[in-house]
């Protein structure tokens, strides 16, 4: 589910009032996304139409940030289309770093980071809330997010509650969008919880340490002795003591011509299928309900992005 630029300036301001419950726990629900929006004074989505992505994702995406734009405007305030973000590395490879040209490029992939955090500062939809007098900015997060997280709920297989606004133009949207939006908020709260759960039974399978220890051994010997992936990323990538990108870059060509070298790639990407599999079965209903939400709402996103709404 998109995640809104616009909160990370809110978060703090508004935590009282716009972070979900969790039975005591704040809900993840209102982590904003990175992406960057249009340019200021650009007209995308103004009323004129635009081409419809061959990927479905892209389309439902640009479709809701449409249908926000236009909510937004009724309320009197602006709203600037934001850019589905892409993958960082840990979310491209979160089990471990398997693409020699790509590790080349970018090792773990801080450089996307930083970029995604350059553009998030010059995000229209950010530079308009600062733009805004201070008695005034509550009342535009409110009229995004609702003005409560009241409304929406969902059980998450850990057991945690959270919950979210049914107000407001972002669950404006969705509905349009979605139609049942009480399954839809439970379906990607849960699905997203599920993924987490994914990678954890992964890098917990003894097969996955198994595969391990070679790419360890593989790693000591060009002198990188990190006992697995996710400690080798993590030395690279501490924000207190960044790295320069070419010592990154080398460590993580090491890690992916390791990783090419030995079974981990190949172990990690079947552990990876299975695991999916099995929480599927386990959980059908919200993952099903995902599925055929997202397939019914595909006809109503091309027609929002065909007249440009």
């Amino acid at each position: 589910m998109p995640r809104r630029t616009l909160l990370l300036l809110t978060a703090a301001l508004l935590a009282a009032t716009l972070t979900g419950c969790a039975d005591g726990t704040s809900s993840p629900k209102t982590a904003p996304g990175a992406g960057a929006g249009a340019a200021p004074g650009s007209d995308a989505g103004a009323g004129t139409a635009q081409r419809v992505s061959d990927d479905p994702a892209q389309t439902l995406h640009l479709a809701e940030q449409l249908l926000i734009k236009s909510c937004m405007e009724k309320h009197g305030y602006e709203y600037w289309v934001e850019q589905r973000p892409a993958a960082d590395g840990a979310a491209r490879f979160p089990y471990v770093v398997d693409d020699p040209a790509w590790a080349a490029r970018h090792g773990y992939g801080t450089d996307l980071y930083r970029a995604r955090q350059e553009e998030a500062r010059r995000d229209p939809n950010q530079r308009y809330f600062r733009s805004m007098p201070a008695g005034r900015a509550p009342a535009l997060v409110s009229a995004l997010n609702g003005p409560q997280p009241t409304g929406l709920s969902a059980r998450l297989p850990n057991g945690i509650r959270v919950t979210h606004s049914d107000q407001g133009c972002e669950a404006e949207a969705e509905r349009t969008l979605y139609k049942d939006l009480p399954a839809w908020f439970r379906a990607t709260r849960v699905t997203d919880s599920l993924s987490g759960m994914r990678v954890g039974l992964v890098l917990n399978d003894k097969r996955y340490k198994a595969a391990v220890e070679p790419w360890a051994r593989c790693m000591k010997a060009k002198g990188h002795p990190y006992p697995n992936p996710a400690e080798a990323r993590a030395a690279a990538t501490r924000p207190d003591k960044p790295w320069p990108h070419t010592k990154e870059v080398q460590l993580a060509s090491a890690e992916a011509d390791c990783a090419g070298k030995g079974e981990l790639a190949a172990v990690a990407k079947s552990l990876d299928t299975e695991y999916r599999a099995e929480l599927r079965r386990r959980y059908p209903g919200p993952t099903s309900d995902l599925d055929r939400l997202k397939r019914e709402a595909l006809p109503r996103a091309r027609a929002i992005i065909t007249r440009g709404d």
